[in-house]
């Protein structure tokens, strides 16, 4: 019995009724299942291997996951298989957005108000820091000899410079997700909401405001948009916050992506998106206005 199968046998309330399973695409850790129960479906998540190594914490997700939706802005966890940390959610009929949908007029202040959303939702159960998951990173890395892209160390120093500059003035914690990829948006039944809690945890919240800007690729227009949705106004200090974030999130999921490169088994260019951030995180540390966002951050 495959490790889907035996989940779907292990939902009580699903015996003696007609079950179908149905492989869905996209995932990047894990396997993706559309689930249908006598014709109502539901979505399970299955871990991939070895993404302990990632720094995935599974009881962390289920109870963050949880709490999201305890916000409104996730969907509802309906079963939890603990031998295999697979979740049955709540299965979302809406549609999943990409980059260039999460790029249309409006949209940046309708993903603000829906990470507003969550940020006001219960806390979390653990932190959150960039910071400490890079080094990480890069211990993993240099202790199984995993490659990553050339001058990674020699920047280190500006990452320092960075944290420094950031807890100046640091902002109250507030639940992340932390990893909002355009796909971890659905819009449905008139609402943003956001999905995959794999990473999520209490943390800055220009952060995610800066990360989820760093993945649409968004101008500087459409930052000043999220911001100013968010917070009230585009504030100079607020947006140089998101601004290093968005060096930070290249900087740490560069990392993740030259780990994926030698650990995972999903076909995808791992080492090319890695290489693609890390040279977006050097051309923004490389900017005339990198020392700028240090000082408005400090003020």
């Amino acid at each position: 019995m495959s490790v889907i199968e035996d989940v779907v046998a292990r939902v009580e309330d699903w015996r003696g009724r007609e079950v179908s399973i149905q492989p869905l695409s996209g995932g990047l850790t894990n396997t993706n299942y559309k689930v249908l129960v006598d014709g109502k479906p539901h979505f399970i998540r299955v871990p991939g291997a070895s993404t302990e190594l990632l720094a995935i914490d599974r009881d962390n997700e289920h109870h963050n996951t949880r709490a999201a939706a305890q916000a409104g802005v996730a969907p509802r966890v309906l079963y939890y298989i603990a031998e295999y940390n697979a979740m049955v959610l709540e299965f979302l009929d809406g549609r999943t957005m990409s980059k260039d949908s999460l790029n249309q007029p409006g949209m940046p202040t309708r993903m603000a108000q829906a990470i507003k959303r969550l940020h006001s939702g219960p806390r979390f159960l653990l932190d959150f820091n960039m910071f400490r998951l890079t080094e990480y990173y890069l211990s993993l890395c240099r202790d199984r000899e995993i490659r990553i892209p050339d001058g990674y160390n020699d920047r280190m120093q500006a990452v320092r410079r960075i944290e420094q500059a950031m807890n100046a003035n640091p902002l109250p914690t507030v639940p992340c997700n932390n990893d909002l990829l355009a796909e971890n948006y659905i819009d449905h039944d008139g609402q943003l909401w956001l999905i995959d809690y794999e990473y999520s945890g209490n943390n800055d919240p220009t952060f995610e405001l800066g990360n989820t800007c760093q993945e649409m690729e968004f101008n500087e227009e459409q930052i000043r948009e999220v911001c100013a949705a968010y917070f009230g106004e585009a504030r100079a200090d607020m947006i140089a916050r998101m601004k290093l974030n968005m060096i930070m999130s290249d900087v740490g999921w560069g990392l993740w992506a030259a780990i994926q490169a030698r650990i995972s088994t999903i076909e995808f260019d791992f080492w090319g998106w890695a290489i693609e951030r890390w040279g977006r995180a050097v051309e923004k540390m490389d900017a005339a206005e990198f020392e700028g966002w240090l000082a408005d951050v400090q003020k």
